[in-house]
This record gives C-alpha cells, sequence and structure tokens, in this order.
C-alpha cells in the first residue's frame, strides 16, 4: 500500500497543469480571461435587437457558459463561436414567427479582437446581416480555424485572398451572400488547402475567375464542391482534372453551354450532380449511367429535348416516360416535373425499392391515380417520404391504399381530375405533413373522424366539389395543423358556441362554406392566426368586438361577400383587409400604417374623407390600394394627400363626393384611378401630369367642363382605359389621344364635343390588333380584383365588365356634336369589338371598308345624317352581334348575309332601305321614309322626325289662316278696302287726343 501511495503521489505533478484529477475529472473550467474581454469587444459592434447575446455581459464571469461560446474543458480555451441565428421559420409560419426570427438575426460588423482567440477552430456568423460590408482580411490570421461559415451574412466586395492562409481548414462556405461577393482576379489562394473537403463559393461573382476548374481541381481532399450562380460562362475542359475524392458537384444556375462538360463522366465518385438552370441542349447523354454511385442528378431548367429518369425538371422532354427508368434501383430521388411527358407511370417504378422522393407534377401524363397507388405501392411504400404529381391529367377515386404509405410526409396532387371522398385511411398517415389535393372534383363529405392522431400542418383541400356538414370530430385528431385552406367547396360548419378548436392555426381560408348566419365564435380561439378568409360564408350578424381587438396578428383578413354589419372603431389588421359587400356603415375606420390592401366597396361608409386621411399621425402609410367605391362618402376630396405617397390604385367611385380634384391628389403617381359617378366639377389638375404610369383613368358620369387636357395622350404612355363619359367637356377632341397606343378602351361619350372625329385614331395600335391580355399587369396587384369591374356601354346597353375587361377594345363617341365623315382611317382597327358613334351630325357614306374591323362585335351609328347604301362589307362581320343604323339617310338594299338579316327591323328603322329583314320589297318603288334630325344634346331618344315635321306644317297653316283671313277680302273687294283703312285711320286719330 505505501508503494502504490508513493506511486500515486509521483504523478500528481503530471496531472496537476491539465486540471484532471481521479476526484475532479468532470469539472468545467472558467474560460481565459483575455478571451473573455476579447468576446465582449466583438459585441459592442454587433447590433443584436433581440438582445441574443445577453448572456455576454460583464457580470457573467464564465464566458464558457455564454451563448454560441464553446470552450475546451481542459484548457478553458475558446474553440468554436457558432452565432448564426435560430433557424428560419416554415412559409406557413405566423407573422411573429418571422418577426421573432428577423429580429434574431445579428448586424454590424466584426471586431478584430477575434485575433485573441488564438485556439478557434470554428466559426460560424451565418445567415446573418453584415450590411454588404467586406469580409475582414484578419480572419485569415485566425490559423488554427478548420471550419468557416460566412454564408448568407450578407458581406460584399471582393475575397480577401488572406483567406488562403487558413492551410488547416477542412470546411469553407461563402455561398449566398447574394451576388454582392465577387473574385477580382483568380482562385489561386485556395491552393493551400490541402486538407479542405466542403467549398461552397454559390453566389460568388467569379466571372473572371477563368481558372475556377484548375484551382478546384487541385484541392486533394475535396469531396463537396458548390458553384452555383457563380456566372460561370466557360468550361476549360482541356484543363488536366483530379477530383480524386469529389462526391457532390453543384454547378446550377450558371451559363455553361451548349453540352454537359465531358470531364464530369470522368468521376466516378460522384454521388449527387446538379447542373440546372444552364443552358444545356440536346441530347443527355448516356454516360451518366457510367457513374454507378450516382443517386442524384439534376438537369432541370434545361433545353434538353430526351429524357432520362432523374432530376430533369422545366425542360422540354415529350413523350412516355421509359420503361428504363426501372433500373435505376438504388435512385432515392427521381424529379421529372415541368415536362411535356405523357402517358402513365410505367410499371417498371416497381423495381425504385430505395425511392424516398417522387416529382411528376406539371406534366400531361394521364391514369387513374388508383393504379398510380399500386405502382408506388410495390415500390416503395414503406419508404416514399414525398409524392408530387400535381397538375396532369390524373383522374379516377383516391382508395384507402393511400393509407399505407407510412413513411408519407408531403403529398401533392392537386391540379387534377381526381374524384371522389377523402379517404378516411388518411388518417393512418402519421408522419404526413403537408397535404395539397386542391382543384380537383372530389366530392361528399369529409370523413367524421381521423382515425388517428396526425402530425398533419399544412391541408389543402380548396377547390373542389365537396360538400355536407363538416363535422367537429373531423379536427379533434389535427392538433398540429397550422394552415388550413379549403375555400371554393360547399361545406356547412356550425360548430357548438363553446366549441374550442384542437389546434392553433396561422392560416384559415373557408370562402364559400357555410358558417352562419351567427359570427362563428371558435375563431377567437385562433391566438396564432395571420390570415383569415371566410368571405361568403353565408354570415349574417352585428361583428362582435371582441373580434376587432383581435386581428392585431392579423397579416390578411377576408370577410367580405356577407351581411356583417356595425361600425368599425379600427382596424388592425396589417398588409390586406377586404371588407367588400358588406353593410358596414359610419366613418370610414383608422388603420395601421403597414397596411397595403383595403377594399371597402358596397357597403354604407359615410361622412367625409378628411378625419381618414387627414391628420394622420401612426406612421408613414404604406397603402398601395385603397377602394371606397359605391359607399355613402360626401362632401369635397380633403386636400392632404402628400402623406399617401405610396397610393397606387385608387377607387372611389359611386359616392356623394363634390368639389375640385385637389391638387395634392395628382402627385401620387396612380396606376389605376377611378372617380366615376360622384359630383365633382371644374377642370382636371395640371398635377395628373405627374401620373406617368397610369393604365386607368375613369372620371365619368360627373361635372367636369372645359377642353379634353391635350396632356393626356402627352403624359400617359401605358394608358388602357380612358373614360370621360357623361361629363360637360367640350371643344375638340384632341388630335395627342392618337399618342395612346395602348389605349383599349375609350368613351367620350354624352359631352358637347365638336368638331371632326380625328382620324390620326388609326394609331391607337392596341384597337388595331387582337386585344392585349393585361392580366399579366392587373394580376401584379391582389388577383387584379381592383380593375375587373369598368362600366361601358356595349351592345345598346350599360354592361359590368369584370373578368374579361383585359380583353375588351371599345370606342363611344355618342351623343356629342361631332360633324363630318366617318373617317375611314377607323377601319384600320381591326381589333376594335364595339364603336359607338350615335346621336351626332356625322354625315356622308359609311367607310366603304367598315368590313375590315374584323373583330367588332357591336356597331352603333344611328341618329346621323349618314347617307348612301350599307357597305357590302358590313356583311363579313362574323362576330357582329348588335347592329343600330337607325335613322339616318341610308338607302338601297340591306346586303344579304347571315349575319344582318339576324337583327329585327328597328335595326334600319328611319331610312330608305329595302329587303329583309324590314317589309319593303325592293321591286317596288320605296316611299318617301320618314327621317331624322339630330336631337338636342344629352337626350338618349331624340324627338322622332314625324312629330317635328306636324309641329312645322300647325306653324305653317296657322300663319297662313291668320294672314290670309284678314288681308285676302282687302284685296278682292275696293269698298271693304276703303272702309277698313278709314276705321284705321280714327282708332289712330282718337289714340292721339288721348296721348295729348
Amino acid at each position: 500500500m505505501r508503494g502504490f501511495t508513493l506511486f500515486f503521489m509521483a504523478f500528481i505533478p503530471i496531472f496537476a497543469p491539465t486540471g484532471i484529477t481521479f476526484c475532479e475529472g468532470n469539472r468545467m473550467v472558467v474560460c481565459i480571461e483575455s478571451e473573455r474581454q476579447a468576446l465582449l469587444n466583438f459585441k459592442q459592434d454587433i447590433i443584436d435587437r433581440s438582445n441574443r447575446l445577453s448572456s455576454w455581459s460583464k457580470n457573467g464571469e464564465d464566458c464558457c457558459k455564454w451563448l454560441g461560446v464553446y470552450c475546451d474543458n481542459i484548457t478553458g480555451h475558446v474553440y468554436k463561436l457558432d452565432l448564426k441565428p435560430p433557424s428560419s421559420p416554415p412559409v406557413y409560419a405566423s407573422d411573429a414567427e418571422f418577426g421573432v426570427y428577423w429580429r434574431s438575426i445579428l448586424r454590424g460588423k466584426i471586431n478584430p479582437s477575434l485575433l485573441s482567440l488564438n485556439h478557434l477552430v470554428h466559426l460560424d456568423l451565418s445567415h446573418n446581416n453584415f450590411g454588404g460590408t467586406l469580409i475582414p482580411s484578419f480572419l485569415g490570421s485566425l490559423e488554427s480555424l478548420t471550419f468557416l461559415d460566412l454564408s448568407d451574412a450578407h458581406f460584399g466586395g471582393v475575397i480577401p485572398h488572406q483567406l488562403g492562409n487558413l492551410s488547416k481548414l477542412q470546411h469553407l462556405n461563402l455561398g449566398g451572400n447574394s451576388n454582392k461577393l465577387f473574385e477580382a482576379k483568380n482562385l489561386q489562394w485556395l491552393s493551400g488547402f490541402s486538407s479542405l473537403e466542403f467549398l461552397d463559393l454559390s453566389q460568388v461573382d467569379l466571372s473572371k475567375a477563368i481558372d475556377w476548374l484548375q484551382a478546384t481541381s487541385k484541392l486533394p481532399s475535396l469531396k463537396e464542391l458548390h458553384l452555383s450562380a457563380c456566372s460561370l460562362d466557360n468550361d476549360p475542359s482541356s484543363t488536366m482534372i483530379n477530383y480524386s475524392s469529389l462526391s457532390v458537384l453543384d454547378l446550377s444556375n450558371n451559363y455553361l453551354s451548349p453540352s454537359v462538360p465531358v470531364w464530369i463522366f470522368s468521376l466516378h465518385s460522384l454521388v449527387s450532380i446538379d447542373l440546372s438552370g444552364n443552358a444545356f441542349e440536346g441530347v443527355i447523354p448516356s454516360s451518366f449511367q457510367n457513374i454507378s454511385s450516382l443517386k442524384s442528378l439534376d438537369l432541370s431548367t434545361n433545353s434538353f429535348n430526351s429524357s432520362l429518369p432523374v432530376y430533369l425538371s422545366s425542360n422540354l422532354l415529350q413523350g412516355k416516360i421509359p420503361d428504363s427508368i426501372g433500373n435505376l434501383s438504388s435512385i432515392k430521388t427521381l424529379d421529372l416535373s415541368a415536362n411535356q411527358l405523357e402517358g402513365t407511370l410505367p410499371i417498371s417504378l416497381e423495381n425504385l425499392s430505395n425511392l424516398r422522393k417522387l416529382d411528376f407534377s406539371n406534366n400531361k401524363l394521364r391514369q387513374d391515380i388508383s393504379e398510380t397507388l399500386k405502382i408506388l405501392f410495390i415500390c416503395c411504400s414503406d419508404k416514399l417520404e414525398s409524392l408530387n404529381l400535381a397538375n396532369n391529367n390524373l383522374s379516377g377515386h383516391l382508395t384507402d391504399q393511400l393509407g399505407h404509405f407510412k413513411s408519407l410526409s408531403y403529398l401533392i396532387l392537386s391540379q387534377n381530375s381526381i374524384s371522389g371522398l377523402i379517404p378516411v385511411s388518411l388518417g393512418n398517415l402519421s408522419s404526413l405533413q403537408y397535404i395539397d389535393v386542391s382543384d380537383n372534383q372530389l366530392d361528399g363529405n369529409l370523413p367524421e373522424h381521423l382515425e388517428n392522431p396526425m402530425n398533419l400542418e399544412y391541408m389543402n383541400i380548396a377547390y373542389n366539389l365537396l360538400e355536407g356538414a363538416v363535422s367537429e370530430g373531423f379536427f379533434s385528431s389535427l392538433k398540429r395543423l397550422r394552415v388550413f385552406k379549403a375555400s371554393q367547396n360547399k361545406l356547412k360548419f356550425e360548430a357548438n358556441s363553446n366549441w374550442i378548436p384542437p389546434f392553433q392555426c396561422q392560416t384559415i381560408e373557408l370562402s364559400y362554406w357555410f358558417l352562419g348566419p351567427k359570427f362563428p365564435t371558435w375563431i377567437q380561439f385562433q391566438k396564432d392566426l395571420s390570415t383569415l378568409d371566410i368571405s361568403s360564408a353565408g354570415i349574417a350578424d352585428v361583428v362582435p368586438s371582441w373580434f376587432w381587438n383581435f386581428t392585431s396578428k392579423m397579416v390578411s383578413l377576408n370577410i367580405s361577400h356577407n351581411q356583417l354589419e356595425g361600425e368599425i372603431p379600427f382596424l388592425s389588421v396589417h398588409k390586406l383587409v377586404d371588407l367588400r359587400s358588406n353593410r358596414f356603415s359610419g366613418p370610414l375606420p383608422r388603420i395601421l400604417p403597414d397596411v397595403a390592401t383595403l377594399f371597402f366597396s358596397n357597403n354604407s361608409f359615410s361622412g367625409s374623407l378628411s378625419s381618414f386621411l387627414c391628420n394622420y399621425k401612426l406612421g408613414e402609410p404604406k397603402l398601395f390600394l385603397l377602394q371606397l367605391e359605391t359607399n355613402l362618402l360626401s362632401g369635397e376630396i380633403p386636400d392632404c394627400w402628400l402623406p399617401w405617397q405610396s397610393i397606387r390604385v385608387l377607387n372611389m367611385g359611386n359616392n356623394n363626393l363634390t368639389g375640385k380634384i385637389p391638387d395634392s391628389l395628382g402627385y401620387l403617381g396612380f396606376m389605376f384611378l377611378n372617380l366615376r359617378n360622384n359630383k365633382l366639377t371644374g377642370e382636371l389638375p395640371l398635377t395628373l401630369q405627374n401620373n406617368s404610369d397610369l393604365f386607368m383613368l375613369d372620371i365619368g358620369e360627373n361635372q367636369f367642363n372645359g377642353y379634353i387636357p391635350k396632356w393626356i395622350g402627352k403624359t400617359f404612355p401605358n394608358l388602357v382605359i380612358l373614360s370621360l363619359r357623361s361629363n360637360s367637356f367640350n371643344g375638340h377632341i384632341p388630335d395627342e389621344l392618337c399618342e395612346l397606343s395602348s389605349l383599349q378602351i375609350l368613351d367620350l361619350g354624352v359631352n358637347n364635343l365638336s368638331g371632326e372625329i380625328p382620324t390620326c385614331f388609326q394609331n391607337l395600335t392596341a384597337m388595331a390588333t387582337k386585344p392585349n391580355d393585361t392580366d399579366a399587369v392587373i394580376d401584379y396587384f391582389v388577383d387584379g380584383e381592383f380593375i375587373r369591374n369598368e362600366l361601358l356601354v356595349m351592345k345598346g346597353r350599360v354592361r359590368e365588365y369584370s373578368t374579361i375587361l383585359s380583353l375588351v377594345t371599345t370606342m363611344d363617341l355618342s351623343n356629342n356634336n361631332l360633324i363630318g365623315n366617318i373617317p375611314k382611317e377607323l377601319t384600320n382597327l381591326a381589333g376594335l369589338q364595339s364603336l359607338n358613334l350615335s346621336g351626332n351630325s356625322l354625315r356622308g357614306n359609311m367607310p366603304f371598308h367598315i368590313g375590315d374591323i374584323k373583330m367588332l362585335e357591336s356597331l352603333d351609328v344611328s341618329r346621323n345624317h349618314l347617307s348612301g347604301s350599307i357597305p357590302e362589307s358590313l356583311s363579313n362581320l362574323n362576330f357582329l352581334s348588335h347592329l343600330n343604323l337607325s335613322y339616318n339617310d341610308l338607302r338601297g338594299r340591306i346586303p344579304s348575309s347571315t349575319q344582318l338579316q339576324s337583327f329585327d327591323k328597328f335595326s334600319y328603322v328611319g331610312n330608305q332601305l329595302c329587303g329583309p329583314p324590314i317589309n319593303e320589297n325592293c321591286s317596288k318603288k320605296a316611299e318617301t321614309p320618314q327621317n331624322v334630325v339630330n336631337g338636342s344634346h344629352g337626350n338618349e331618344e331624340s324627338e322622332g322626325w314625324l312629330e317635328k315635321y306636324m309641329i312645322y306644317v300647325s306653324v305653317a297653316v296657322g300663319f297662313l289662316v291668320g294672314f290670309w283671313g284678314v288681308l285676302g277680302p282687302l284685296f278682292l273687294s275696293e269698298s271693304w278696302a276703303l272702309a277698313y283703312f278709314a276705321t284705321v285711320e280714327a282708332i289712330g286719330g282718337k289714340l292721339s287726343s288721348w296721348r295729348t
């Protein structure tokens, strides 16, 4: 025992310096003071909005316990610094969750105090925001580093070549910095990385580094190379390649072309290749099949025209999927999405026993979904994790076989023609997190119960034919549900008043469900709700007061097209609010400054705009779209629009607004402006010239006067819709309007315009071609809702055009005082669908080639003074469905055609015409027809010619009777004449005596 004691005592000096004892071998040592101070200095230059580094304080003596700091258990030296933020939330996370994430991102700059951490081997500053600053060159002096990750950290400028001094580096990631980083010369600084296994320079501009292949191929230990989106446009294939250990190669989203580099096929250890998003074309090389270890190949978004079964999405692949696909028995991911593949899934897919992910979406596959599931059940029912067959032509019913895919996490079958019930076996998919079967023909009821608790977080069953009552039991297994989209079905859900949902959703969309008539109270228990759509839900109730306090977390609220009532004092919703077509009353509610879209139309909001617009004190408003159409708003438009600089879409039509358009309104830079059907007066303010991006201007049905401003044609090059209808504009139509080459709808009807129709209207090129679908512009904003309605006089009636508005072309100059001929140049507008020139004083013949307006559906030239015959070319208008030539001086036979004879006689009345459809026989001498004199301006139905003729005749007869009844006898009898003049003279004498 004594010998053992002496032996043990002899080793104490050896163990003591290491801090290890047999009794306290697990004791954690405190950090080194100099390193603690270095970390505090580092923190001083960091902006930490979420206080994530709160543990980094002067009072915290042991820096080894600080967040993101790791110390060696023996020496106490800091060896690892990991300051990346928490993982980003899923796309369907709440606004609050996103807010927490964004605040956790560190900002500021990197302090050189890190150089005091001499033992640092691991540094991770990724996914923060350093504001485009340079990567500090002093990081190249941290010679102990083996791991450096600065990805997605918003660094910019030239990569410092001092990083090449980090000879021990095994992992280097500078990717994801949004092309703000670039290499000024070459990549020779990589040559010292003999131990480097992972290199990611994605989104680094390497356009000047022509040695990229040579420099990276000389890294002997390299296993992963990521050069995505590096502006590579050259393939130095002549370079000697020596990627002896490379298993992952990513060259996606570059400009490599036209064929796949041949050196890739010599890399026999490759497991994953990503060449997507380049400019490769032609036949896909069969040499890929010689890389026996290959498990993932992505050739998507190129221009290949043949098929190979791996990642080949977004190419031009056509035809059927080949049976040889079954030879890839080791493949785990198969992506053939966004091609033009047809037919069915081959039975050989049954051989892909290792398949984890299958994506055939956006093709033309045609198969019964039950057959598809049968094939996949045999191959990989226990391993398949993700299945995407969206946007094909799949049909048939979902069967209970779906419930056997135990590992399935993602199931997307949207945009097909699948019908039948949603199977109860869906409840057996305990791993399922995401399901989208929207836009199919699923029918019947939802299952009353889903058998087992599910991990489902996202469920989309919208746009189907589902119907019937939904039970509370359906939701009992969906405790993790975060997104529920089920709009556009005929489902009914009447929960008990005390029902508390088992889930906490961020998104609930139940448009066109029946949830009423009472307001659903269960919504108040959804504390994380950010998007709510219960529009068209049959709710007829006063909105409870708790609801308006409940919306403070909401990003999007749609309760439109119900019968909701009450006043709204304050709207605490962010981003989008849709209250259309309800019965809300009172003044317009106050809003938050970050609201972008407001739909308030078709309600009973009243009062002036001043309280809503003026003296706004909640911050700088971000409002982009404001729709107030069809309410009871009154008073003048206030002159306080300057704080609302973000508004681009404004609709205040169908109210009781008065006065002039204020100058400040013209400074906002509108894209769409609708002030139709108010009581606005005066002239258009010159400030409207600032709206050079205007697409639509509708100020019809007001009391504006003066000339049509010439600057409209000069300053609105993108104008598609111009309506000045039913005002008091006078003078000539300015030729400058002819410069509106994008104009599709021109309505100047019911004004006091005079002069001739400009011949330069032929320059309205948007009317000269097939109508452009401007939905690409319109749908950029909130599905185009704000412009999808416009009142147009077409086919003799006032009609509201909405969903096809962008395809309409019309010109309406009716009920003015226009004179002269109809310009023959109008016949060049081959894309025009409606032309209304009625109620003017136009003369001369109809244009001989009017039949060249091939798209014409409606033509009205009634109540003018047109003469001559109806042009034969009019019979060539195959789309013509409305014609009115009445009350002119047209003569002769009506041209024969199926189209012209299909109209009734009232289309031709008031002329001297013959032949079908009127009863006048052209073989007989036609009687003198009634004619018409143009009536007074502003009346849609002018007085008939016969009535005016009879008035004139009556006046003439009265004059003749009165004149000749008195003076006639005096000419016939001399004695009567003498007696008459003697009597007149006597009367004159008496009048003179009375005057004196």
